[in-house]
């Protein structure tokens, strides 16, 4: 464990690399095999996406279908978690991941909870955030992750809800160039996770003047890990973690 809390590492003054979905440039996204790839290529944390399923488990997988990344077809909220783990969710990727699952958050937190920090950004239609916020509250709390995680999402009225129901929870807030990023303005929250592009001097002024820590997606570029780095942000979301850790080395 190379860091025992999220604000510590953070508050480390090292440019963490978070795993994009894992090292999902080596390995199919959101799936065990990726994660514990990035922890192989020393990555400090890791980045994942949930949903909940039909049957009310949290599942770890990017789009709210599951057409792209399995060999199924449909909306992952119209399956139970039974059903989805009889897909196949890597051989899309390569010949060598078949076989490999969807993951529940659960699963993640026992292969990696203790070794990685996790960025958990909630994926939820607007008819379920509630019950998504109680279930990610429930899952961090049971496997004694409240200071190791941190949540994550571009909807800000969840993330509102959110800090109500888990105020122990560090909350990041994603903006991209067209979302707004005074949503959250008077808020308390620990962190502002900007597309990367939208970083420059100005930006690290405002966010460090407002006590933000600042977690950039998505860095794959080395020379841009590098200027990132020079400006003071915290964090970086990559795809490819050892690359992008090489690069900070030199740099």
């Amino acid at each position: 464990m190379r860091y025992p809390t999220m604000r510590e590492a953070m508050e480390s003054g090292e440019t963490l690399v978070f795993g994009h979905r894992g090292a999902m440039a080596s390995a199919p996204m959101n799936t065990l095999a990726s994660f514990q790839l990035a922890y192989k290529q020393g990555a400090a944390g890791i980045e994942l996406d949930v949903h909940l399923s039909k049957d009310g488990h949290l599942i770890v997988l990017h789009d709210f279908t599951i057409d792209a990344t399995t060999d199924g077809q449909g909306a992952a909220a119209d399956f139970t978690l039974a059903e989805l783990k009889r897909l196949d969710a890597g051989s899309w990727f390569s010949p060598a991941f078949v076989g490999e699952q969807i993951p529940t958050l659960d699963e993640v937190f026992e292969l990696v909870g203790r070794k990685l920090l996790i960025n958990i950004e909630i994926k939820s239609r607007s008819t379920e955030s509630e019950a998504i916020n109680h279930a990610v509250a429930d899952s961090i709390r049971s496997h004694q992750m409240t200071d190791r995680a941190i949540v994550s999402s571009f909807d800000s009225r969840l993330l509102q809800r959110f800090i109500e129901i888990c105020p122990e929870v560090m909350i990041g807030y994603l903006h991209s160039p067209s979302g707004a990023a005074d949503l959250m303005d008077g808020l308390a929250h620990e962190a502002r996770h900007p597309w990367h592009e939208l970083i420059d001097d100005a930006y690290m002024s405002w966010a460090k003047g407002s006590g933000y820590f600042v977690n950039a997606w998505t860095v794959n570029d080395t020379q841009r890990a590098c200027a990132l780095k020079r400006l003071g942000v915290n964090g970086l979301i990559t795809d490819s973690p050892a690359h992008i850790i090489d690069a900070l080395e030199s740099c």
